[in-house]
């Protein structure tokens, strides 16, 4: 054996342009790929009888409105037969009261 320590420096066998290709071939790769499978958004154009989300909010709110004032107030349903609309924290009560009497 010989008291000499073994060489062991590596040979860069690859050189610095080559890997500059290939990063610059994944780049390229990359940015590509992004451009196609990003979607992209359109312009919507408005059609006639659609709402947009604005106006569904407006008529929401419109029919909450109207439900609430619905739900809080007296008003006859058929008044020949004798059924009424009532409150419901009124309607609450009333059959609270029925059941207790049970």
């Amino acid at each position: 054996m010989s008291d000499t320590p073994a060489n062991f420096s590596f040979p860069h066998r690859t050189p610095v342009f080559t890997a500059l290709i290939v990063i610059a071939c994944f780049a390229s790769f990359a940015w590509l790929a992004k451009k196609i499978y990003t979607p992209h958004a359109a312009a919507v154009q408005q059609v006639e009888g659609v709402r947009t989300p604005a106006d569904r909010k407006t008529l929401l709110a419109e029919h909450r409105t109207k439900e609430h004032a619905e739900a809080a107030s007296y008003a006859w349903i058929d008044q020949k037969a004798g059924v009424v609309r009532l409150p419901i924290d009124r309607a609450i009560e009333l059959t609270v009261r029925d059941h207790a009497k049970k």
